[in-house]
């Protein structure tokens, strides 16, 4: 379990990355951080079923929450979907 001021800066960083997410038809749901201070999110909406999804996830929203909070260590979509399944296969 995280410490209340790391997840409290980790809801603050998903809160300022959140509107770039819903301009496309997307959002996120904050789900924990784990023991190993990764932070567990669900992708909702268009980013649910978006086959670049995970680019999004790793490349926006990890760097950034990395950024906010150097103690994070990644970010992990709980409700991924197998990338065969996101990509047709």
């Amino acid at each position: 379990m995280a410490d209340s001021k790391l997840q409290e800066t980790v809801l603050e960083a998903i809160e300022m990355f959140r509107p770039q997410l819903q301009a496309d038809g997307g959002d996120m749901e904050f789900v924990c951080i784990d023991e190993n201070n990764a932070v567990h999110l669900n992708l909702v909406g268009a980013c649910g079923s978006c086959p670049m999804a995970v680019m999004t996830l790793k490349m926006g929203i990890e760097r950034y929450l990395k950024d906010a909070c150097p103690d994070i260590t990644e970010v992990i979509q709980d409700n991924a979907k197998s990338s065969e399944d996101m990509m047709g296969w």
